[in-house]
């Protein structure tokens, strides 16, 4: 009701109130300071992830010059340690996992190209990541690689060449030097656990070529010593003249098991002698005869044959385990100062030589 006298259009202005109630007002005003907040809270969890971070890296980059200084390494070994976050795992002195990953460790006359190792479950001495005294590893396992490629730089001297050959064997193919001559050589390795942290290997099946003409195996088994080949036998049986010089030789006749009356008509009829070393049992025994020692009773039959007698003499002074020391290697894992360290499983793959490690209670100390 307007007073008497009073027009109600004097009334001053004033503006409409659009406020929409005390819920939407608190909503409004609230929503800074919870934006605050979570800023605040982000930040922190960045700061705290980055100080876990750096402590992890420099704990691992510590690890490495460790290991590189105490195993005399070319280069720093890799160190990743496992879980998250890593300062409350060294907190509680134990951490969950730690891969290590070491290049090129000299192992005896070969180098070890590559070991790795995964621990699991350790226990930490100190108190922070520069004050780390040691660590006792409860179990441990990894594997080794010795690469065929090493072993053609330190073994083969460019010349031999090492690949795979059945699941425990390696073979070595390549020249050897002998008498100022390139002959071409095979052997066969065959890789072997030695003890629980060795490896060590046999060679065997040393084969030397001679152009084609004979192969010569060193040592005094029955298929050992100097014979020819199937071809340069089958070539000779048919040039008469080189195959009476070896008819005439009293002691390959023996181990060719040919009767005297068999050669006497051989060596004076054509027909005799063709129908005699025409047949593929005369073959197969002219190829079994060694012939070292006939050739070191009768030398001119090695000439006559197309074989070099300076050659031979030098191949007669080799021995075996001389040339299987060319192609022979062996290495042992480092014996820990506590605790156990096993070669599990050898095997031989097309890379290299690989073998699985294992150990437990492991204690690495300052």
């Amino acid at each position: 009701m307007v007073p008497r006298g009073r027009d109600p259009y004097d009334e001053p202005w004033a503006p409409p109130n659009h406020r929409r109630g005390s819920r939407r007002r608190n909503r409004a005003t609230g929503l800074p300071t919870v934006v605050r907040v979570l800023a605040w809270v982000l930040t922190l969890a960045c700061l705290v992830t980055l100080a876990d971070r750096w402590a992890v890296l420099y704990a691992e980059h510590k690890a490495s010059e460790r290991l590189k200084d105490e195993l005399d390494l070319a280069a720093a070994p890799e160190v990743r340690i496992g879980g998250f976050p890593f300062l409350t795992q060294l907190a509680a002195r134990h951490l969950d996992s730690v891969q290590v990953t070491l290049p090129d460790i000299p192992a005896d006359r070969v180098t070890l190209t590559q070991v790795t190792a995964a621990a699991d479950d350790i226990r930490i001495d100190g108190d922070g990541p520069t004050t780390i005294r040691g660590a006792l590893i409860r179990q441990m396992h990894g594997q080794v690689l010795l690469s065929f490629a090493d072993m053609n730089r330190e073994l083969g001297a460019s010349q031999v060449g090492f690949t795979a050959h059945g699941p425990g064997g390696v073979r070595a193919d390549g020249a050897l030097r002998i008498a100022g001559r390139d002959l071409h050589v095979r052997a066969e390795a065959h890789v072997r656990r030695d003890g629980d942290r060795g490896i060590a290997t046999s060679v065997d099946g040393i084969r030397l070529d001679i152009d084609g003409l004979a192969t010569y195996r060193p040592g005094t088994g029955p298929t050992d010593g100097l014979h020819l080949t199937h071809a340069s036998a089958r070539r000779l049986t048919r040039e008469a003249q080189k195959i009476r010089a070896l008819l005439a030789v009293p002691e390959i006749v023996r181990r060719l098991g040919v009767s005297d009356s068999a050669v006497r008509a051989a060596l004076h009829d054509e027909d005799e002698l063709h129908q005699l070393t025409g047949a593929p049992r005369f073959l197969r025994k002219l190829t079994g005869v060694n012939l070292v020692d006939a050739a070191l009773a009768h030398p001119r039959l090695l000439e006559r044959l197309g074989l070099d007698l300076s050659l031979f003499s030098a191949l007669t002074k080799l021995t075996r385990p001389q040339i299987a020391d060319r192609f022979s290697f062996a290495f042992q894992l480092p014996k820990p100062p506590a605790g156990s360290l096993h070669l599990q499983r050898v095997t031989v793959a097309k890379d290299g030589i690989r073998a699985d490690v294992s150990g437990t209670g492991l204690l690495l100390s300052r």
